[in-house]
């Protein structure tokens, strides 16, 4: 008879040898199957809310969003970098906030114990209510602000010159295209920081913008002493039929409209039915300069608005109603780089092309309206198409005329 304790004693070893390994081996897989589980979950949970993170138990605790990486700025960036955000954020909260503030500001002073400063304000407003359409009242010194320098230098901005102009004649700058904030028209010809009146002796810049910013108090008073003027007609003639010459209208031709297609790559300008400037310029005998900025549509992101859209519909709608356009336009921000109304560091080179010349018709008819405004189109086109590669636009892009 087999006594099973004695066997037991004698053979253990060999049973927790083969044993063990099972008892060990069923553990692990217990293990890796609850491990599993609990992966699963977390997926499963990390999809409904919308989170999903990536191995984020083999990342020491850190998760990355898909999506939503957020590239911030180094801490270690160098002054000179930080003076030329500083002075962009300054020009943008001027473009789009400072005329608000001048306001509320305004009518705060009239209604606190100091409404005698107001009304002193008032009363120099009603005098001074015709001078943004008679050639503004422009300061040299706000014109060479060292800011000025440093918005240059954010870009940066160039102003390249390809024939000379007589100062003793005046000029109508077609500037294209608009794009979202115009940089390019108003850090070349509302600051010296390019170097106009060094590089065009003898003429005086101005930068033509909507009659309705001249309404507002204070406001009116800091944007007239960088050279800006009405865009009135009337505004326009007073500039261009000084006997004396050496002034130099500046209009950004597709105005509100072309800012509302300004994105990445676009070249196409609203141009085909603007002719007043055409006819102001034989009106006066006023001599036509094409101007193209190359990377001006490059500073910002928008928000898609094809022709036909709802949005775009909404934004015609109120362009004709406010006569200013509302672009959704979007780029980086101020400690980081993915969102925000910051412009891209991209540059601009503004290229002056070379004058037309017109001879003063004191009532043009529509066949010399016509017939200089295919000449000015003309010399627009061969202006891109000759500077086009210098500035890394491709071969195949040409200009769009709506």
């Amino acid at each position: 008879m087999i006594d099973y304790c004695d066997y037991w004693r004698q053979n253990r070893k060999l049973f927790t040898f083969c044993w063990k390994p099972n008892l060990l081996s069923t553990g692990s897989q217990r293990g890796q199957r609850r491990k599993r589980r609990v992966q699963e979950n977390r997926r499963r949970n990390d999809r409904r809310d919308g989170h999903r993170e990536v191995e984020a138990h083999q990342a020491g605790g850190r998760s990355a969003f898909v999506g939503m990486k957020i590239e911030f700025a180094p801490l270690n960036i160098p002054l000179r970098r930080r003076l030329q955000t500083a002075a962009v954020l300054q020009w943008v909260f001027s473009f789009l906030a400072l005329a608000q503030c001048c306001l509320a500001g305004f009518v705060l002073l009239a209604l606190s114990d100091w409404w005698t400063v107001a009304l002193l304000y008032a009363g120099w407003l009603w005098l001074d209510w015709d001078t943004p359409t008679c050639g503004g009242r422009r300061s040299q010194w706000v014109r060479s602000w060292s800011v000025w320098d440093h918005f240059r230098d954010y870009f940066p901005i160039s102003l390249v010159k390809t024939a000379d102009l007589d100062p003793r004649k005046n000029y109508i700058f077609g500037f294209h295209p608009h794009g979202v904030l115009v940089a390019g028209a108003f850090g070349n010809f509302c600051t010296e920081a390019t170097g106009f009146s060094g590089l065009f002796p003898g003429l005086k810049s101005h930068l033509l913008m909507l009659p309705f910013w001249f309404r507002v108090p204070l406001f009116r008073d800091y944007i007239m002493s960088g050279g800006l003027v009405s865009s009135c007609k009337s505004s326009l003639s007073y500039l261009v039929s000084r006997p004396e010459g050496g002034n130099v209208a500046v209009i950004a031709v597709g105005g509100a409209p072309e800012a509302l297609d300004a994105r990445p790559g676009a070249l196409k300008l609203q141009i085909l039915n603007r002719k007043g400037f055409i006819k102001l310029a034989l009106k006066h005998g006023a001599h036509l300069v094409p101007v193209f900025s190359f990377g001006e549509n490059e500073l910002f992101d928008q928000m898609e608005n094809p022709t036909g859209s709802s949005l775009r519909t909404l934004q015609d709608r109120l362009q004709s109603i406010m006569g200013v356009a509302m672009p959704l336009f979007h780029a980086r921000g101020v400690f980081q780089y993915n969102f925000g109304l910051m412009p891209y560091r991209k540059p601009i080179h503004t290229v002056v092309g070379k004058p037309i010349s017109v001879v003063q018709t004191a009532s043009p008819s529509s066949e010399d309206i016509e017939s200089l405004h295919s000449v000015y189109l003309q010399s627009l086109t061969e202006l891109f198409e000759q500077n086009k590669h210098t500035y890394g636009i491709e071969e195949d892009k040409h200009l769009s005329f709506i």
